[in-house]
């Protein structure tokens, strides 16, 4: 029995096609999953529980770490910021799902005073890029174009 040149390459390219069309196929699921993001602060499960009102400064750094960013106006003031965003199909935008802002509020004697947990149906949109916030005051009334228009500068 002899086998042709031509059957063995039809059978190579047969062979070849299905390899190909697995690899197609193996390649367009992979990039149909969707991709979850952490960004900033991890919280420990049960960190806050640790944490009661009158808890020294030291106690809450050795619980949850160095805060995201510290103020200092009235009293002091630790942010603890995270962000959890997903991608249901890569090569899409990604949603934020949840944002958080823990502040822990501490009196003049470096005592926890207050804790807060701010999420995402707290905040306000912030227009990160072109860095400017509304500020109050501003806004135009009825009344401003007759003050403008009897001021005498």
């Amino acid at each position: 029995m002899r086998i042709s040149a031509r059957t063995l390459s039809r059978g190579l390219g047969a062979r070849l096609r299905t390899a190909g069309v697995v690899a197609l196929t193996c390649f367009l699921l992979a990039a149909c999953t969707g991709e979850q993001f952490q960004k900033g602060y991890i919280m420990p499960p049960g960190a806050l529980e640790q944490i009661p009102i009158g808890a020294s400064q030291d106690q809450v750094l050795i619980v949850m770490g160095t805060p995201s960013t510290v103020a200092t106006l009235d009293g002091e003031v630790f942010y603890y910021i995270s962000q959890r965003a997903d991608r249901p199909v890569a090569f899409m935008n990604q949603r934020v799902v949840d944002q958080r802002v823990v502040a822990i509020y501490f009196d003049k004697n470096r005592q926890v005073r207050r804790l807060a947990n701010y999420g995402l149906k707290d905040g306000k949109i912030f227009d990160f890029i072109s860095r400017t916030t509304p500020t109050s005051g501003q806004e135009l009334s009825y009344l401003t174009p007759l003050f403008k228009l009897l001021s005498f500068n």
